[in-house]
């Protein structure tokens, strides 16, 4: 099986929790080219699961679009998504006893993965024991054994062995290294390598940034957005189709949300973000600028604002509701309400 390459615009996905609607991802723009490996970073409830949900057609997007090799994942069948994960992806699941039959030695749990890899055009599976090769469990003594006699780190290797039974282009990992130990963790990485040689895209979900490391390439996901990215160990941020830029979390601490910021473009390419100091003066002027002159009458928009000025660090309020300028307080002895009787 070739590697296959992943594609997301726009990628909202939402879904229900106690009775509201929950936006896990806001409009994820990713590539991800054939044969990459990458490392999805992130707190806690930032999207990086559902992000892998989507691709592996469990959850369907909301709006926005995402393609798995040629097939695109808001219009797909179910059965088209069934065959997608049966041949085309292998997931692992987090946590690798949710990958495995209790009751099946590992052998057994790899060629119980290839039953769902029967098709018409003579695709033949690997012998198991090949597939577990790939992920260092050939050896007869542990391919005999069931899960519950295998070690943490092994049985996180067979359940990476099952998900990748039947050659996937695309492999699928939600952390895969979790509650393992330094040991058991590298041998884990040493399988993704090899899978990744032989051919497969690899995705893995994780908390640990030395995991993301040793990957080819990190993608953080924050608030639901593609927030940073990283290469050969430095990290970037990354500009949104809509100008939004995640600032890092120190970067933040220097510039706290609701910071004014000028944003001045420089002669050598570059952009210049200062902060604008207390005392200095901020034109809230917001409106419609009308375009161009036209064949056509345009007919313009009073502004939001009146062009009133504070001063930044001042508490007191702009006066003015954009249509009547600079009127007073509507009721001067009673609450402080501005512009018209509001």
């Amino acid at each position: 099986m070739a590697a296959i390459g992943v594609s997301c615009r726009g990628l909202v996905s939402i879904y229900r929790l106690e009775g509201y609607d929950v936006v896990a991802l806001a409009g994820v723009d990713l590539d991800i080219a054939p044969g990459e490996s990458v490392a999805l970073l992130g707190p806690s409830g930032s999207g990086k699961s559902t992000l892998l949900s989507v691709l592996a057609g469990l959850m369907r997007p909301a709006a926005g679009r995402a393609h798995v090799g040629d097939v695109d994942l808001a219009k797909a069948s179910e059965s088209e998504l069934a065959r997608m994960r049966a041949i085309d992806v292998g997931v692992a699941l987090q946590g690798a006893r949710r990958n495995l039959l209790p009751y099946l030695t590992a052998e057994q749990n790899v060629r119980f993965a290839q039953r769902a890899a029967r098709s018409p055009d003579g695709f033949k599976p690997l012998a198991p024991r090949e597939v577990l090769s790939m992920v260092g469990l050939a050896v007869r003594g542990r391919m005999r054994l069931k899960p519950g006699s295998l070690t943490p780190g092994e049985r996180q290797r067979l359940a990476l062995a099952v998900a990748l039974a039947n050659r996937p282009g695309l492999l699928l990992a939600d952390e895969p290294t979790s509650q393992l130990d330094t040991n058991a963790r590298d041998d884990v990485l040493l399988a993704l390598e090899a899978v990744r040689r032989s051919g497969t895209t690899v995705i893995v979900v994780t908390h640990d940034p030395d995991v993301g490391g040793r990957m080819g390439r990190t993608v953080t996901i924050r608030d639901g957005r593609v927030g940073g990215e990283g290469h050969s160990g430095e990290e970037f941020a990354v500009v949104g189709r809509d100008g939004a830029v995640h600032l890092p979390p120190d970067v933040l601490e220097i510039l706290p949300p609701g910071t004014y910021l000028r944003v001045t473009a420089q002669p050598d390419g570059s952009a210049l973000l200062v902060p604008a100091k207390t005392g200095d003066t901020v034109r809230l002027d917001v409106g419609y600028a009308p375009p161009a002159a036209t064949t056509s009458a345009v007919q313009s928009v009073p502004s939001q604002w009146n062009g009133a000025t504070r001063q930044l660090g001042s508490s007191a309020p702009i006066v003015g509701d954009g249509v009547h300028t600079g009127r007073t307080p509507a009721w001067p002895d009673g609450p402080a309400q501005y512009g018209e009787d509001r």
